[in-house]
């Protein structure tokens, strides 16, 4: 599926990693992404990221955006459960990046038997849950004080969507 203006969803690869790295940095900088304080290696991430599941949009050769599920569990009764990360460039903001990545995802996971998705995002990050309730994720509820980020103790909204094959 490709945007109207050359944006287009693609596999994300190892050759996109240094883009995939400074978004998710740039991400964690905010302070309002992520409880992770630095970008991992690709060895890392690689190996913390379903590898069926991930995307990114690129316009051209430039990265905009990407997306990936990690599996919540090693336990086999959680195999189709999955947490959502999408993070879209700063420049590229606004732009539906982050919906394109969502849906692409929400459908990828559909064709790999995740049965659930689910995301736990910061309650001042307002636009990352008006984007997956666009999606059909549903909030579950509030985690206070789930994780201190850098001596800030963090509440999170956890959210989850079903599949629809359930």
């Amino acid at each position: 599926m490709s945007g109207s203006d050359g944006v287009s969803p693609a596999p994300l690869t190892f050759d996109d990693w240094p883009a995939v790295r400074e978004i998710y940095q740039d991400g964690i900088d905010t302070g309002d992404a992520t409880f992770e304080t630095a970008a991992p290696d690709w060895e890392a991430w690689d190996a913390k990221h379903l590898a069926s599941c991930r995307l990114v949009v690129r316009e051209g050769s430039q990265v905009l955006g990407w997306a990936a599920l990690s599996p919540v569990s090693a336990r086999p009764v959680y195999r189709g459960v999955a947490e959502v990360s999408v993070y879209v460039s700063g420049r590229a903001r606004g732009r539906g990046i982050g919906s394109m990545l969502l849906n692409q995802l929400v459908a990828a996971s559909e064709e790999h038997g995740i049965w659930t998705l689910q995301a736990s995002i910061f309650p001042e990050n307002r636009a990352s849950i008006a984007l997956h309730q666009r999606a059909g994720f549903r909030i579950v509820g509030t985690r206070e004080r789930i994780a201190c980020r850098e001596g800030r103790w963090r509440d999170t909204v956890l959210m989850e969507r079903r599949s629809a094959r359930l």
